[in-house]
């Protein structure tokens, strides 16, 4: 049998402990396994120290009973996970395939050279801290910027570098969808944690770009090529609640009434 090594207390102060406490029971409470609650927990003390801190991992392991190197191999696996102190706003440019192509290795560049930072590196002043990003699965709307993981859409150098110089300004800056503002990277960190903060609901999710392939289908009629689970002309009212045939409307699946995909063309399918 092995012997559990000794493992130093986390050091914050009281009242720190006792918040992340509660906070950290809440969050093992949502899970049959306690331990399975080390992925928001790590966003949970990254959003009081700003990343993942030698307290944090410390105040993990205790909380669920495993060792710091536990932990400390999963907070160093996940790229969401900082280990150095990050910027109050984490830009992240996609530069994957089809991003890349629509210009954003440039967006980069005239980022990098404008902030005087490289990949995963942040500005003297603490405000931007820079990367590059794999796929944010928004690729009709590349080249994609993130901030803090807010979606900047249809980016060019200039419109990157004017986003940056606003939030160096300490001025507030909308995304193009989602939430009102872009806030902070702790306060990203506590939402990601698991605690809303209200403000998912308050701008546009899916826009034009995201359903036009779903209004040419329908135009066209297009259908998947032995679609067997194609509803006939009475289920597909019953999912609908519109009347025709199999033949003057593409078949919509039982899936496809469950996530909204069933709706009009121009109609919000969230």
């Amino acid at each position: 049998m092995t012997a559990e090594p000794a493992q130093t207390r986390a050091s914050y102060d009281a009242e720190t402990l006792a918040s992340l406490t509660t906070d950290a029971a809440e969050i093992m409470a949502r899970y049959p396994d306690p331990r399975s609650g080390l992925l928001p927990m790590l966003h949970l003390v990254q959003s009081v120290d700003g990343y993942v801190s030698r307290d944090g991992i410390l105040f993990c392991a205790e909380q669920l009973g495993i060792t710091a190197a536990e932990v400390s191999a999963v907070a160093t696996f996940y790229t969401q996970y900082k280990r150095k102190p990050n910027g109050k706003y984490t830009v992240g440019v996609c530069t994957n395939t089809l991003c890349a192509v629509m210009g954003g290795d440039a967006i980069f560049d005239e980022l990098s050279e404008r902030l005087g930072v490289g990949h995963d590196e942040t500005t003297e002043d603490g405000a931007i801290t820079l990367e590059r990003v794999e796929c944010n699965a928004a690729c009709d709307y590349a080249p994609v910027m993130m901030v803090n993981w807010e979606f900047f859409d249809n980016q060019t150098p200039e419109s990157a570098v004017e986003v940056t110089d606003r939030l160096r300004a300490g001025e507030e800056v909308a995304p193009t969808r989602g939430a009102d503002s872009v806030c902070s990277f702790k306060q990203m960190s506590r939402v990601l944690a698991g605690f809303p903060d209200g403000r998912a609901h308050e701008g546009v999710g899916a826009g034009e770009p995201t359903l036009v392939g779903l209004r040419l289908a329908r135009e066209q009629g297009w259908a998947p090529s032995g679609d067997s689970s194609a509803p006939d002309a009475e289920q597909r009212e019953t999912l609908t609640g519109e009347p025709g045939s199999s033949a003057d409307r593409r078949p919509v699946t039982p899936a496809d009434a469950e996530v909204g995909m069933d709706k009009k063309p121009g109609e919000d399918a969230r």
